[in-house]
């Protein structure tokens, strides 16, 4: 959404903002690249020159990879040096999947979301908040009408109670989010730079 990558600065994006969630491999970046393309939510674009520092891998091989394409030129063809851009329609189809709560279904999703959420109008993110606030207040309930249960051991009564404060740290992380984002005068969190 920011500006132009190749697949591989795709994949170190994703690592670097959602660390763990996205350990993304490039077998599945290319494909979708290539369909996202096909669709027409994202365009091939010129190869910006390439500094030799935003080429950092962490490996030795992944090092000499980006050593032989930077002294290769170019790269005309080349998947791993192809540069996309968003287009306008790319855009509005991933507000509309960032927004849409009916996909809103778990904790890795809701991360997911959350840590893309500058792209929401506030509304949007406001909403976003509210249904996952409303999904946990709903597992908090559950989790501790199981705890009650007579026929549980002392482990897995300790596991609910684990769990029951688990969705409350949650709840409290969600009202400090809902709260800061209602207040704040921005349209959107990442016009405030």
């Amino acid at each position: 959404m920011d500006r132009n990558h190749h697949g591989y600065e795709i994949r170190a994006q994703l690592r670097d903002r959602l660390g763990l969630l996205a350990n993304v491999s490039f077998g599945s970046i290319y494909p979708a690249l290539a369909r996202l393309e096909r669709e027409g939510l994202v365009e091939a674009v010129a190869a910006p020159d390439t500094k030799l520092s935003s080429l950092s891998t962490g490996s030795l091989a992944g090092e000499r990879a980006s050593l032989r394409s930077l002294r290769s030129g170019p790269g005309l063809g080349r998947r791993g040096r192809k540069v996309y851009q968003i287009t306008e329609l790319g855009r509005q189809e991933f507000a509309t999947m960032l927004a849409d709560p009916a996909t809103l279904d778990d904790a890795r999703t809701f991360s997911l979301r959350m840590a893309l959420a500058k792209y929401l109008t506030p509304s949007l993110r406001i909403g976003l908040l509210e249904h996952r606030r409303s999904d946990l207040v709903r597992r908090l309930r559950e989790v501790e009408t199981n705890a009650q249960n007579t026929q549980l051991d002392s482990y897995a009564k300790s596991v609910m109670e684990h769990a029951a404060q688990a969705v409350q740290l949650d709840l409290a992380w969600i009202d400090k989010l809902l709260s800061t984002e209602r207040s704040n005068p921005q349209p959107f969190a990442h016009e405030a730079k």
